[in-house]
């Protein structure tokens, strides 16, 4: 049972030394930055990098084709309510102006009826 506190001072450092030739024996037994393995690696990890570019791109060419569609589809409700509304405001002005013909027309038939019965008078007195 060997704590830190039971270790003297010289197993500490030796424990440390070791530590520190395990690293540097595990840095070394890295391969080369040209080796076979260590370029295959990077290949894999630069075509991993290009694919996941490319689906962004498809992503973002996606949002952009579906934000010009809503567009589209937005102006084309906009112009069909335009369109409506101004259907809606000719249809006002010609009932409007039927309205307006009808009440000549019943103003001008009142007024001969009145010029009638004017004439008429006249003539009883006359």
């Amino acid at each position: 049972m060997s704590t830190m506190k039971n270790q003297s001072f010289q197993d500490r450092r030796a424990a440390a030394e070791a530590a520190k030739s395990a690293l540097l024996e595990k840095f070394k037994a890295r391969p080369a930055s040209d080796s076979p393995e260590v370029l295959a690696r990077q290949a894999e990890r630069a075509r991993i990098t290009a694919e996941r570019e490319k689906r962004a791109a498809e992503r973002e060419k996606a949002k952009r084709e579906e934000a010009e569609r809503l567009e589209q589809e937005r102006a084309a409700q906009a112009a069909a309510a335009e369109e409506a509304a101004n259907a809606a405001r000719r249809a006002k002005e010609e009932n409007d102006q039927a309205l307006i013909k009808q009440m000549l027309e019943y103003e001008a038939e009142l007024k001969s009826k009145r010029d009638a019965r004017y004439a008429a008078r006249k003539a009883r007195r006359g």
